[in-house]
């Protein structure tokens, strides 16, 4: 068994010892590079501007490449441009010169097509639920909002090759946000020629990246991905093919392991304490939050005792050792641990704002009964919304069980549907409570905040402060080169968020939980952003 613990804010993973950057051995050479990979749960999208899930990200970050891209030290390195860019005095403006490269049809990559990608994301008409990603450029919100037209985005192409990007504030972390997914090139002629088909499967999709994607039609759970000959750094890619599969039980997955079909397989519940002493078993921490998020546009979960009685019932110490055993673990807040630190003390951002409605059956019972004579009701039914993974499956079963024992009068109703249909019902605003999972792309805590900003296109579930909207533009705009000030101001975001509005009911930190084949190199396994990457995988027999 392999354990890491550092800090998720400053590295990613590249495991299996050896890492491998194309000065391979002969043997290596000569060894078949062909894996078989596990998948959590299907795949719903390749469009960078239509993703919602970690599983649609990860396979487009395996097919398409940005800006920069992370090294194996886990910090931002350049991809497609081809050196830093030119920055402005005032921080605002940035000019990127690209490398001379190809999508997978051998046509070029151009700067229009950064620009193109960036305003279909922000676009009112596209409803990406990563719109407010590009807040971060001239003009962004406004033109998310409807106030203002596309095309005054702050991106440029000043031609094929140069790209301006004209920022609101500056941003010192700017190479780490371009990493991620919706900051992705998209083909200009071929995304319009598809239309609203675009990314629906393998023949409406055209990527840049290390892999190409084969054989999936949009509803299949297996499909390829082969090494793009196209890819400007593909001598420094190993891998041939990779054969990926979706399973959604863990134990199936183990299963498949044991017997030699998979290389690579997530790990939890029963299997993770199974494996615990395995050479082939790692558990490392990850920024991935497990909440609740109650429906505020309904009677009941819009009542903010509902809300608090609801995330005090959890016990979530019992939840992340017994039901997860993955080296998951209990938190009392919506920014993860280990993720980010106090710029002048260096204490750490879930340290210092303590813990946030922790677990408490009595303060629980005390909000519910309260909850109760506000609504007028002796009996409550709820309906707990999840995918149908597993573990999804096994999570609100127990959260189920919780509430029901020690809140008297409710009832809670499961429902397990495929992700896609989740995150339909989501948008659609027709759940009383869901459980999900929330990833950031970079390791600051608005990237945990901005998820339940009133425009953000992620916040389902019809939260909506004006003083929380306040503090979180605070925090971009006028505190931006404040960064003690700043600080101050997310910890009193976080602490409304959830202490005060109980907005969203945090209530498990993840962790990356696997078995990987010994045979098998310098995988990446990321602990925030995109989930994984084998652009520098091998197999070493």
């Amino acid at each position: 068994m392999k354990k890491t613990g550092l800090l998720l804010g400053a590295a990613l993973f590249i495991l299996a010892g050896c890492f491998s950057t194309g000065d391979n051995t002969e043997e290596e050479n000569s060894t078949q590079q062909e894996i078989s990979v596990s998948l959590s749960g299907e795949l719903t999208t390749l469009d960078s501007a239509q993703y919602t899930d970690v599983n649609s990200s990860d396979m487009i970050g395996q097919l398409t490449e940005g800006l920069y891209r992370y090294d194996e030290e886990g910090e931002p390195e350049l991809a497609l441009a081809s050196k830093e860019p030119e920055v402005s005095e005032d921080g605002l403006t940035y000019t990127f010169q690209l490398k001379d490269t190809n999508y997978s049809d051998g046509t070029p990559v151009k700067a229009e097509d950064f620009v193109y990608a960036f305003q279909k994301v922000v676009d009112p008409e596209t409803a990406s639920s990563s719109s407010n990603r590009m807040d971060i450029f001239q003009n962004g919100r406004e033109i998310r909002e409807g106030d203002k037209e596309v095309d005054e985005l702050g991106a440029q192409a000043i031609d094929d090759s140069t790209l301006k990007l004209q920022l609101e504030d500056p941003l010192p972390f700017l190479p780490k946000i371009l990493t991620g997914t919706p900051f992705m090139p998209k083909s200009k002629e071929f995304a319009e020629d598809e239309g609203k088909q675009y990314g629906t499967n393998t023949e409406k999709f055209l990527g840049n990246g290390p892999f190409v994607i084969n054989d999936w039609d949009g509803n299949n759970e297996s499909w390829t991905l082969e090494k793009n000959p196209e890819y400007w750094d593909q001598d420094n890619v190993q891998m041939e093919t990779i054969n990926v599969q979706v399973v959604k039980e863990v134990a199936t997955g183990t299963n498949l392991f044991t017997d030699g079909q998979l290389d690579y397989t997530l790990l939890a519940d029963t299997q993770a304490q199974q494996y615990q002493n395995d050479e082939q078993a790692y558990f490392e921490p990850k920024a991935m939050v497990g909440y609740i998020s109650p429906n505020q546009k309904r009677e009941v979960t819009s009542n903010v005792n509902v809300r608090k009685a609801i995330l005090q019932a959890i016990d979530k110490d019992n939840f992340a050792q017994n039901i997860l055993s993955d080296g998951s673990t209990p938190l009392n807040g919506f920014v993860a641990s280990d993720f980010a630190k106090n710029p002048s003390t260096d204490e750490d951002f879930r340290e210092e704002n303590g813990d946030l409605l922790p677990y408490d059956k009595k303060a629980a019972q005390q909000s519910w009964d309260k909850a109760k004579e506000e609504l007028g009701q002796d009996e409550i039914t709820l309906e707990l919304l999840s995918a149908d993974a597993a573990m999804s499956k096994k999570t609100i079963e127990y959260i189920q069980g919780q509430l029901e024992e020690t809140l008297s009068g409710l009832e809670i109703t499961i429902k397990s549907v495929p992700l896609q249909n989740r995150l339909d019902l989501q948008t659609e605003g027709d759940f009383d409570l869901v459980f999900g999972t929330w990833t950031p792309d970079y390791a600051d805590p608005i990237d945990f905040l901005n998820f339940y900003d009133s425009q953000s296109g992620l916040n389902t579930s019809g939260y909506d402060n004006p003083d929380y909207d306040k503090g979180l533009e605070e925090a971009r705009t006028t505190l931006a080169n404040d960064p003690d000030a700043r600080w101050d101001k997310l910890l009193e975001m976080e602490r409304l968020l959830v202490e005060e509005d109980a907005a969203v009911l945090p209530f498990y930190q993840g962790a990356n939980a696997y078995l990987k084949t010994n045979r098998l190199g310098g995988i990446q396994v990321f602990p925030f952003g995109r989930t994984v990457s084998y652009r520098t995988t091998f197999i070493t027999e």
